[in-house]
Protein backbone atom coordinates (compact mmCIF):
# COMPACT_ATOMS: atom_id res chain seq x y z
CA UNK A 1 0.00 0.00 0.00
CA UNK A 2 1.34 3.57 -1.09
CA UNK A 3 0.69 6.30 1.17
CA UNK A 4 0.21 10.27 -0.61
CA UNK A 5 2.91 13.10 0.01
CA UNK A 6 3.92 14.09 3.28
CA UNK A 7 5.07 17.20 3.96
CA UNK A 8 5.90 18.73 7.46
CA UNK A 9 6.34 22.39 8.15
CA UNK A 10 9.23 23.26 10.55
CA UNK A 11 8.09 26.64 11.34
CA UNK A 12 5.76 29.31 11.23
CA UNK A 13 6.44 33.02 9.77
CA UNK A 14 9.76 34.12 10.00
CA UNK A 15 10.86 35.50 12.69
CA UNK A 16 13.33 38.62 13.99
CA UNK A 17 14.41 39.86 17.30
CA UNK A 18 16.70 42.30 18.42
CA UNK A 19 19.02 42.21 21.72
CA UNK A 20 22.06 44.27 22.25
CA UNK A 21 22.42 45.97 18.85
CA UNK A 22 22.70 42.79 16.68
CA UNK A 23 19.08 41.57 14.44
CA UNK A 24 18.71 37.56 13.52
CA UNK A 25 15.53 36.19 11.39
CA UNK A 26 14.91 32.60 11.30
CA UNK A 27 12.90 31.06 7.92
CA UNK A 28 12.43 27.11 7.42
CA UNK A 29 12.11 25.61 4.59
CA UNK A 30 9.45 22.17 4.59
CA UNK A 31 10.53 18.94 5.47
CA UNK A 32 8.77 16.36 2.68
CA UNK A 33 9.44 12.68 3.19
CA UNK A 34 7.40 12.00 0.06
CA UNK A 35 5.66 8.60 -0.52
CA UNK A 36 5.60 6.30 2.43
CA UNK A 37 5.10 2.29 2.13
CA UNK A 38 4.31 0.65 5.65
CA UNK A 39 5.63 -2.73 4.33
CA UNK A 40 9.04 -1.68 3.31
CA UNK A 41 11.62 -2.42 6.14
CA UNK A 42 13.42 0.72 5.85
CA UNK A 43 12.75 3.62 7.30
CA UNK A 44 11.91 6.68 5.36
CA UNK A 45 14.49 9.48 6.08
CA UNK A 46 14.52 13.06 4.73
CA UNK A 47 16.11 16.57 5.36
CA UNK A 48 15.59 20.27 5.70
CA UNK A 49 16.97 23.65 6.52
CA UNK A 50 17.09 26.18 8.71
CA UNK A 51 18.64 29.13 8.16
CA UNK A 52 20.09 31.67 10.75
CA UNK A 53 20.77 35.26 9.81
CA UNK A 54 21.73 38.12 11.67
CA UNK A 55 23.63 41.82 11.48
CA UNK A 56 25.05 43.83 14.01
CA UNK A 57 25.10 47.69 14.07
CA UNK A 58 28.19 47.82 15.66
CA UNK A 59 31.22 45.11 15.82
CA UNK A 60 29.42 42.86 18.20
CA UNK A 61 29.48 38.96 18.55
CA UNK A 62 25.96 37.06 18.50
CA UNK A 63 25.59 33.60 20.28
CA UNK A 64 22.19 31.97 19.97
CA UNK A 65 20.61 28.62 19.99
CA UNK A 66 17.96 27.03 17.87
CA UNK A 67 14.90 24.52 19.33
CA UNK A 68 12.47 22.42 18.21
CA UNK A 69 9.11 22.05 19.81
CA UNK A 70 7.11 19.24 19.86
CA UNK A 71 4.52 19.66 17.05
CA UNK A 72 1.02 19.01 17.10
CA UNK A 73 1.27 15.88 19.06
CA UNK A 74 2.85 17.34 22.03
CA UNK A 75 5.53 14.75 22.54
CA UNK A 76 9.42 14.56 21.21
CA UNK A 77 9.09 10.77 21.43
CA UNK A 78 8.27 10.12 19.16
CA UNK A 79 6.55 12.74 17.10
CA UNK A 80 3.59 12.57 15.22
CA UNK A 81 1.84 13.73 11.81
CA UNK A 82 -1.67 13.63 11.80
CA UNK A 83 -3.86 12.63 8.34
CA UNK A 84 -5.93 10.06 7.04
CA UNK A 85 -7.36 8.25 9.63
CA UNK A 86 -4.56 8.41 12.38
CA UNK A 87 -0.97 9.77 13.28
CA UNK A 88 2.33 8.86 11.48
CA UNK A 89 5.25 8.94 14.03
CA UNK A 90 8.47 10.64 12.78
CA UNK A 91 11.51 12.48 14.45
CA UNK A 92 13.56 15.10 14.05
CA UNK A 93 17.62 15.06 14.72
CA UNK A 94 20.40 17.38 14.77
CA UNK A 95 23.00 14.70 12.70
CA UNK A 96 22.75 12.54 10.20
CA UNK A 97 22.97 9.50 12.24
CA UNK A 98 19.58 10.37 13.56
CA UNK A 99 20.93 9.48 16.82
CA UNK A 100 20.07 12.73 18.71
CA UNK A 101 16.82 14.30 19.22
CA UNK A 102 16.65 17.87 18.18
CA UNK A 103 13.97 19.48 20.31
CA UNK A 104 14.36 22.29 23.73
CA UNK A 105 17.02 20.06 25.57
CA UNK A 106 14.06 18.33 27.94
CA UNK A 107 13.07 14.64 27.99
CA UNK A 108 17.09 14.00 26.61
CA UNK A 109 16.36 16.05 23.34
CA UNK A 110 19.21 18.29 22.52
CA UNK A 111 19.19 22.00 20.92
CA UNK A 112 21.80 23.31 18.78
CA UNK A 113 23.82 26.42 19.48
CA UNK A 114 26.13 28.42 17.34
CA UNK A 115 28.47 31.81 17.87
CA UNK A 116 30.30 34.21 15.78
CA UNK A 117 31.78 38.43 15.08
CA UNK A 118 29.18 39.57 13.37
CA UNK A 119 30.93 43.00 12.42
CA UNK A 120 29.23 45.06 10.59
CA UNK A 121 28.27 42.00 7.85
CA UNK A 122 25.19 40.46 7.50
CA UNK A 123 25.80 36.87 8.21
CA UNK A 124 23.28 33.40 7.37
CA UNK A 125 24.14 30.28 8.63
CA UNK A 126 22.41 26.93 8.07
CA UNK A 127 21.42 23.96 10.17
CA UNK A 128 20.33 20.76 8.79
CA UNK A 129 17.18 19.26 9.85
CA UNK A 130 17.20 15.37 9.57
CA UNK A 131 13.37 14.21 9.55
CA UNK A 132 12.95 10.07 9.86
CA UNK A 133 10.02 8.11 9.63
CA UNK A 134 9.99 4.86 11.63
CA UNK A 135 9.61 1.42 9.16
CA UNK A 136 6.72 -0.40 9.87
CA UNK A 137 4.21 1.66 10.68
CA UNK A 138 0.21 0.66 10.00
CA UNK A 139 -1.39 3.58 8.73
CA UNK A 140 -4.24 4.90 6.61
CA UNK A 141 -3.32 5.73 3.50
CA UNK A 142 -3.67 9.74 3.11
CA UNK A 143 -2.06 13.08 3.52
CA UNK A 144 0.09 13.34 7.22
CA UNK A 145 1.43 16.65 8.50
CA UNK A 146 2.22 18.76 11.60
CA UNK A 147 3.88 21.73 12.44
CA UNK A 148 6.83 22.84 14.57
CA UNK A 149 7.85 25.86 16.29
CA UNK A 150 11.33 27.05 15.71
CA UNK A 151 12.77 29.33 18.23
CA UNK A 152 15.91 30.86 17.98
CA UNK A 153 17.07 32.19 21.43
CA UNK A 154 19.80 35.16 21.85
Amino acid sequence: MLLGALALALALAPGTASALGEVCTVSTSPIVFGTYVPTASGATDSTSTISVTCTGIISISVNYTIKLGTGLGGSYAPRRMSGGAGTLNYNLYTNAARSVVWGDGSSGTATVSDGYSLGLLLITRNYSVYGRIAALQNVAPGVYSDAVLVTVDY
